[in-house]
């Protein structure tokens, strides 16, 4: 990327959102994974042959490339479970690599050689992205279940770091590892490399609830979230945004990202769907062609109308919600129920940010629903909560209007 000009290249980009291409897409390589991770939304045995058998072949990713080639996409993310649990994914990463798409690949690095490595360094991708488990070898393998698994991935770490290769790490908080998010964020720090983490679990995409029994508690994430000033500020700023705003514009579209429009999924067998974890509707490629399935079966997916109104089409703190179709999809197996759990957690930042956040219909968390006083009591507890007590008001300006916010009302 270092020789493109980029005018040019964010002109194309703009260029292509109109004429609905799609940008990005992430190719699901195989569900299969050496590791039994208990948070994981869609891993699969490493020697589950009926799996393997049923993947998309070499040949078939080749095409598969070549149509996204043709019809100009930039960006493609090779993920898992496990992309390098198959045999081959040298051959397809090499072939997309010549074609010359910005490669991210997604992995946990346990099964990383030095082959691998020299080979990554002679065809380097855009990015690399190692989840972390845990800081402590305890830790980590009691998430991901295989003894061993800690050491590996240190040394996969080791290896790709040895070559300069464009490394990120990254985890998901749960209850196993929450204790130990701060360390392993210190420890990208001390290797000099990105470090993110997203404690948003979801079930798995088999529709088993399994991954939830290690899901943080809203309050929880909050206050993970916001012993970082930066993202709390972020949230701020967001939320500020959000109310400026004033409520929500109807519409009668289902789906709002740009999945269909901008993106799309492809897991291991074929199947295209607007993003990783919307399964409900897809189309196989295999009976078709990625254009097929993207100008109809994928166009038609994206311009599905709501049947009906919820909570969530007047909430004006949309901004810190993780609220989409598709986590309708995996959490109550309906596109357009709300997913109480992302409320709760949208409510408990607006509130630990000094919003009373404004009614949105019959909505359980706010002033006078059911789960109201639960979440103040939830925000006087958050050690953020404890630290704003000894400074001055972190109420946000614009909510002040009426005699403060939440903080005021809570019994702050």
């Amino acid at each position: 990327m270092s020789q493109v000009n980029y005018g040019e290249f964010t002109h194309a980009v703009h260029q292509r959102i109109k004429e609905r291409v799609p940008l990005d897409v992430t190719l699901e390589i195989t569900h299969r994974c050496p590791l039994t991770c208990a948070h994981c939304y869609n891993n699969l045995p490493m020697a589950d042959r009926e799996a393997a058998a049923c993947e998309l072949s070499l040949d078939e990713y080749k095409r598969l490339l070549d149509e996204l080639h043709d019809l100009g996409t930039f960006w493609i993310l090779f993920s898992g479970g496990e992309p390098f649990a198959r045999k081959d994914f040298l051959d397809i990463y090499t072939y997309a690599k010549q074609k010359g798409f910005l490669i991210t690949i997604f992995t946990n690095g346990t099964i990383l050689t030095a082959a691998i490595a020299d080979h990554l360094a002679e065809y380097p991708p855009f990015a690399i992205e190692i989840t972390l488990y845990g800081h402590t070898r305890e830790t980590y393998e009691r998430l991901t279940g295989v003894e061993g698994s800690y050491e590996r991935c240190l040394r996969g770490i080791k290896l790709l770091r040895e070559r300069n290769l464009p490394l990120k790490l990254k985890t998901v908080p749960t209850s196993i590892n929450k204790h130990e998010v701060l360390d392993m964020q210190r420890f990208a720090a001390q290797l000099g490399v990105e470090f993110k983490y997203d404690a948003l679990i979801n079930p798995r995409t088999d529709c088993s609830q399994s991954p939830l029994g290690v899901r943080l508690r809203p309050d929880e994430v909050v206050a993970l979230e916001f012993s970082e000033p930066k993202r709390m500020s972020e949230y701020r700023r967001l939320l500020e945004a959000d109310l400026a705003s004033g409520p929500p514009q109807l519409s009668d579209d289902l789906y709002f990202c740009g999945g269909g429009m901008t993106s799309c999924a492809i897991d291991p067998y074929g199947r295209m769907s607007i993003c990783v974890i919307s399964h409900q509707d897809h189309y196989n490629v295999r009976d078709g062609s990625f254009v097929e399935g993207w100008n109809k079966g994928l166009l038609a997916i994206r311009l599905k109308k709501r049947r009906r109104l919820t909570k969530c089409n007047s909430c004006q703190i949309q901004s810190l919600c993780g609220m989409c179709p598709a986590n309708g999809e995996l959490e109550s197996f309906d596109p357009e129920s709300p997913v109480e759990f992302l409320c709760e957690v949208a409510h408990l930042r607006a509130m630990a940010l000094g919003c009373e956040v404004p009614s949105h219909g019959d909505c359980a968390n706010c002033r006078g629903g059911a789960h109201y006083e639960d979440l103040c009591v939830a925000v006087e507890e958050l050690p953020i909560m404890h630290e704003a007590m000894a400074t001055p008001s972190v109420t946000l300006p614009v909510l002040n209007q009426n005699g403060g916010g939440c903080l005021g009302r809570c019994g702050h």
